[in-house]
């Protein structure tokens, strides 16, 4: 027994349920909580990766197509199996930025309304599927949701399509909405709008928008994941219903 018979309180091993996790911002930001001592458990289109090198892995991971509400639907269920009734906090990072043949951006012309809604299922409609699913989870850990939008959300890109600009700017006014209905039940949602992103795939000309940015630097995954960690833990404790720019001064 302890000295003056006192018990030792194990600590509550927080929860957090990430999507798009396996790679740029959604592999980085994964590292983050996982070094930090979370359990996270990821949701992905592939399989797990035997080489990603956080504990429990293959135990924690989610297979899901985003894109397909059944299989979203199907995912919710298999998280809750997984949850002790108690979620601290969802990230909904997963998103489809589709390009034309010549890698060159969608316009509102060119994109079919089958891809459309596609689009919306995975960045839109997905995240508020999910946050719904495990309100219960989330409300009894007093936990927070986090969004990822973009800055093509609120301007035309260069690179980012229609379809992928306006669902991100719908899930930036949807961010709004869930901040007044789920902060009844203790639960804080907040957004964070990333720029430009080091990761494997860059789009030809992305060093021209990086010569005209204030910071004249691109940003790093790690980056957005330390703002994202913020958005989780008690330093954010009264924000709820923000959106905050990722992106070296992009915005100004």
């Amino acid at each position: 027994m302890p000295i003056g018979g006192l018990r030792t309180i194990e600590k509550e091993q927080k929860i957090v349920v990430l999507t798009g996790a396996s790679r740029g911002i959604g592999h980085a930001t994964v590292k983050q909580f996982s070094n930090a001592g979370w359990r996270v458990l990821t949701c992905s289109r592939l399989a797990f990766d035997e080489r990603c090198p956080w504990p429990g892995g293959q135990e924690n991971h989610i297979q899901v197509d985003l894109a397909n509400p059944q299989s979203t639907i199907a995912a919710t269920e298999e998280i809750k199996n997984k949850l002790d009734g108690k979620l601290h906090a969802l990230i909904n990072n997963a998103g489809a930025s589709p390009k034309s043949t010549n890698g060159t951006r969608m316009n509102t012309l060119e994109t079919d309304l089958e891809l459309w809604h596609t689009v919306f299922q995975s960045n839109f409609f997905a995240p508020i599927l999910l946050a719904k699913a495990l309100k219960d989870e989330l409300a009894a850990a007093k936990g927070a949701v986090v969004n990822v939008t973009s800055i093509a959300g609120s301007r035309v890109h260069p690179f980012a399509g229609s379809a992928y600009a306006t669902s991100k700017a719908a899930l930036a006014t949807l961010t709004r909405e869930m901040a007044h209905d789920f902060g009844p039940l203790g639960v804080r949602v907040n957004a964070i709008a990333p720029g430009e992103v080091e990761t494997d795939i860059l789009s030809e000309g992305t060093d021209q928008i990086i010569a005209g940015l204030p910071l004249r630097r691109i940003g790093q995954p790690s980056e957005v994941a330390n703002a994202i960690y913020f958005l989780c833990s008690e330093n954010s404790s009264y924000v709820t219903g923000a959106e905050i720019s990722i992106n070296g001064g992009q915005h100004v």
